[in-house]
C-alpha cells in the first residue's frame, strides 16, 4: 500500500455517502457498481456532479474486493481520514449554540457497530460531542459511518490518550460526570441530569473501568427485571441519553 493511500478512509453505503455529500467535506472519489443507476444512486450521482466529485463506475467484482462492509449497497466514497476534535472545539460547539455542554465519554466501546449506533442516537439527541480512547477502542472507520447513517459528519468526535484526564478538565470546566454501572445504588430517572453533564458508557462486556469510575461525580443503573442481567452498549447509552434529553426539556 501507498502512503497515500495510507491516508485515506472510505465511507460506503447510500444513505452514509449521501449525508457525507450533503455535509460538504472534501470527497477524493466515488466509486459505484456499473449498472447501478436506479433509486438513490441517481441522487448520488447529481449531487456529486453538482460538486464536482469524480466518479467511476467499477464491476461488481471489483467493488466487493473494495468494500469494508458486506452490504456496501453498490457505493464506496474515498474520503481523507476523519477529523478528529479537541475538547474545547466541543465545549465550543455547546457556547455556539448557548446550551451547556452535553457530552459522551465512551470507555473502551471496541464494536465499531456499537460505536456507529451511539454515535446515531447522540446525534439525534443533541449531544455537542463525543469522547473516545485511542487505545483499546474501535474508531472512526467505514463500518462507523455506515451504521451511524453519516451521523459521524455531524458530531464532533475527540480522540484521547486518557480518558480520567479528560474527565478531570471536564469538571473544571464544570461539568457533572455520570457514570452508568450495575452496581449503583440509584437508577437513572432518579437522578438530576440536567446543566453541563458528561455521560460515561462503559465496554460492552467490562463495562466502566475502576479508574475512570472514580472519576466520575456520580453513577446509575438502568433497572432490570429478566434472566440476562446487561444490555448491549448502545442500547444502554440510548436509554440514558435520551432521560437526559428530556430531563434537558423541561
Amino acid at each position: 500500500m501507498s502512503n497515500r493511500e495510507e491516508l485515506q478512509d472510505q465511507v460506503e453505503g447510500r444513505n452514509a455517502v449521501i449525508e457525507l455529500l450533503e455535509s460538504g467535506k472534501h470527497i477524493n472519489k466515488i466509486f459505484i457498481t456499473r449498472g447501478e443507476k436506479h433509486g438513490s444512486i441517481n441522487k448520488i450521482i447529481a449531487i456529486a456532479k453538482e460538486r464536482k466529485v469524480i466518479i467511476v463506475e467499477k464491476d461488481r467484482r471489483q467493488m466487493e474486493q473494495m468494500a469494508q462492509t458486506e452490504n456496501y449497497q453498490s457505493v464506496i466514497a474515498i474520503v481523507p481520514p476523519f477529523e478528529y476534535c479537541e475538547i474545547e472545539d466541543i465545549i465550543e460547539q455547546a457556547n455556539q449554540k448557548k446550551e451547556e455542554p452535553f457530552i459522551l465519554i465512551l470507555d473502551g466501546i471496541e464494536d465499531p457497530h456499537n460505536l456507529g449506533s451511539i454515535i446515531r442516537t447522540a446525534e439525534t439527541a443533541g449531544i455537542h460531542g463525543v469522547i473516545i480512547p485511542k487505545r483499546r477502542s474501535a474508531s472512526v472507520n467505514s463500518t462507523v459511518n455506515k451504521v451511524s447513517c453519516g451521523a459521524v459528519e455531524h458530531m464532533k468526535i475527540a480522540r484521547v490518550t486518557n480518558i480520567s484526564d479528560e474527565i478531570e478538565k471536564l469538571k473544571k470546566l464544570g461539568l457533572w460526570i455520570c457514570g452508568t454501572d450495575i452496581n449503583a445504588e440509584k437508577y437513572y430517572y432518579n437522578q438530576d441530569l440536567t446543566g453541563p453533564i458528561g455521560i460515561v458508557i462503559g465496554n460492552e462486556g467490562n463495562g466502566i473501568s475502576e479508574k475512570v469510575k472514580k472519576h466520575c461525580d456520580f453513577l446509575v443503573k438502568i433497572p432490570m427485571k429478566g434472566k440476562v442481567n446487561s444490555l448491549n452498549a448502545s442500547v444502554s447509552a440510548g436509554i440514558i441519553i435520551y432521560d437526559v434529553f428530556k430531563q434537558r426539556m423541561k
